[in-house]
């Protein structure tokens, strides 16, 4: 039988790490005019660091989810 607070939490972590991604796609821009002779302004330096992060944690939270399922199920 399916657990239906697994899957709510599956899908809730899903949206998260879509969430931090769309976050991530939002600087795309930035990133792809930056100067390649200057030093990167220090506040999207630090937008950056805040946005990467949140998306690596995030990721990993999903990763970390899926494979729990795995090995639950024996996978």
């Amino acid at each position: 039988m399916t657990d239906v607070n697994e899957m709510e939490a599956l899908k809730a972590s899903f949206r998260g790490a879509l969430a931090t991604a769309e976050r991530l796609e939002s600087l795309k821009e930035k990133v792809a005019t930056l100067d390649p002779h200057a030093e990167i302004d220090a506040e999207d330096l630090a937008e950056l660091s805040r946005v990467t992060l949140a998306h690596a944690i995030a990721a990993q939270a999903l990763r970390g989810f899926v494979v729990t399922m795995q090995t639950r199920r024996g996978q």
